[in-house]
């Protein structure tokens, strides 16, 4: 079962989704916001499609962790997408994901008009990776010591 990462906007939500395993997110689609029910709508189709079991969604939280407007209004959002599509939600701190998302766009040059198609793509995937991230077992280092391929003497 996946998970779907959202960056909730006022105009659009970029949508990322796991892989199967849950240990990487790829960019999805942008959804144009028209109405709260097109967006439910459309959100349940790629739950069916993408076989979801959760939702994360980013919480924009003001640089000093507070919250503001957007914030409250994300936190509605999710309260009305559990209730509308029976998943439960996880909000994720998305502070400066959009900024790692402008970045990478302006670093792979990409053009003004294709910058603006992807970014909330982009922003939903950077804010689902770090809450895939976030729920890995720590990585020991690589001990040469470990290695059996060595004979004993």
């Amino acid at each position: 079962m996946r998970t779907l990462g959202l960056d909730f906007g006022t105009k659009t939500i970029g949508v990322a989704a796991s892989d199967a395993l849950g240990l990487t997110a790829q960019t999805v689609t942008t959804i144009r916001r028209t109405s709260l029910k097109a967006d439910l709508a459309a959100l349940g189709e790629l739950v069916r499609e993408y076989e979801v079991e959760r939702f994360v969604v980013g919480l924009p939280l003001n640089m000093d962790g507070s919250e503001g407007p957007r914030a409250e209004a994300t936190r509605k959002f999710a309260d009305i997408l559990t209730q509308a599509l029976g998943l439960p939600v996880e909000l994720w701190d998305e502070r400066l994901s959009t900024v790692a998302a402008q970045r990478t766009l302006l670093e792979a040059d990409l053009s003004r008009a294709k910058r603006r198609e992807v970014i909330d793509q982009l922003a939903a995937q950077f804010i689902l990776q770090g809450w895939l991230d976030s729920r890995q077992p720590p990585s020991r280092p690589y001990d040469a010591a470990d290695d059996d391929d060595e004979p004993e003497s």
